[in-house]
């Protein structure tokens, strides 16, 4: 549902008629043209002489709405379908950001960091005030800091808190958001995590996780998970593994890349690095559950990006639902419209 655009039609084939409305265009014009040449010609002709004298505007009009009428029941022929946007049903939000080391970078000013934790405690005031809201800091280890709660003055001090740390470990960070999104579904968090500690070690089997319900990805309405990242990923179990666990549950994780393509220079203990943003695994965690992955390069784009994913999560897509009788309704409006101008300028429909 999620992937299907916003108008689709049942019967695409018949919009193959809309092609016929330039044509009416062109003989309305040729017509037009016509007797502005006999009133010009023979001006003791009153009815052609009057259907001159009026502005362009009242010439055209009438004809022009008759067009467009044309065109929209033409679309209805071709049964237009769209996707209806509802209120959501959003009970709880967990924001799982990284504070590995190099969320230090300064690609972002001040820091990727002081950058995140701004925008974070804006999106946390943008929430209803019904949705629960949880933070839990991804680094080499990861670890639920605030639990869901509607105080958000304890969400933003626990946001607040979060300092930079060694390592990153998006799919534990996964998890154990996930587990605490859906806290009675029995996922076991240290069975899960079991095995992945180690750079290069082979991925947990996440069966042992708690076996997922067969739900259809981005189906569970009531909670999502929105990860803050650079998208490097160290240590840990494999995140796209975790976000398999997270879709087979229906639950969306929501994507933002924090930091530019280029990167910059990190010096710690005497090391340098590169530190880069890493948008694959990111953009497949969130094709992978239904959701959306976002990119922002600056604080500016940071805060944006927090006020679109507040709307996007503030509405659900529902099943498509066909929309003929609009567009019937409004090419009659249209028509109507057009006959009673017509009558009223011209005491005639042109």
């Amino acid at each position: 549902m999620a992937n299907l655009p916003a108008l689709s039609f049942l019967w695409p084939n018949m919009l193959w008629l809309l092609f016929l409305v330039p044509l009416l265009g062109l003989a309305y014009w040729r017509l037009d043209k016509r007797r502005r040449s006999l009133a010009a010609r023979y001006p003791a002709l009153d009815v052609v002489g009057a259907s001159v004298r009026h502005s362009a505007l009242r010439r055209h009009l009438p004809p022009s709405l008759l067009l467009l009428g044309l065109c929209a029941l033409i679309v209805a022929m071709a049964r237009p379908q769209a996707l209806m946007m509802l209120p959501s049903r959003l009970e709880t939000v967990v924001l799982a950001m990284d504070m590995s080391g190099s969320m230090r970078a300064d690609d972002i000013k001040p820091t990727r960091i002081y950058a995140a934790q701004r925008a974070a405690k804006e999106f946390v005031d943008q929430q209803p005030a019904n949705v629960s809201v949880s933070v839990v800091a991804v680094a080499g280890a990861a670890a639920v800091v605030q639990s869901p709660t509607r105080k958000r003055e304890d969400v933003v001090a626990a946001i607040e808190r979060l300092e930079p740390q060694r390592g990153t470990a998006l799919g534990s960070g996964l998890i154990i958001a996930l587990a605490t999104l859906l806290p009675n579904a029995g996922i076991d968090v240290e069975r899960f995590l079991d095995g992945g500690s180690a750079r290069g070690a082979a991925p947990p089997d996440l069966s042992a996780a708690g076996k997922a319900e067969s739900a259809v990805p981005g189906s569970y309405p009531a909670g999502a998970i929105v990860l803050l990242s650079d998208g490097q990923n160290n240590t840990g179990p494999d995140a796209i593994k975790a976000a398999e666990v997270a879709a087979g549950y229906g639950v969306r994780i929501f994507t933002v890349g924090v930091g530019t393509p280029e990167g910059t220079t990190l010096t710690a203990d005497g090391w340098s690095m590169r530190v880069r943003l890493d948008e694959d695994v990111l953009k497949k965690v969130a094709d992978m559950t239904g959701a959306q992955y976002f990119r922002a390069e600056d604080a500016g784009e940071l805060r944006k990006v927090y006020r679109s994913l507040s709307a996007r999560l503030a509405f659900d897509k529902r099943d498509v639902v066909e929309i003929t009788a609009l567009f019937t309704a409004l090419g009659a409006l249209l028509a109507v419209c057009s006959g009673l101008l017509s009558l009223w300028w011209f005491g005639r429909v042109q």
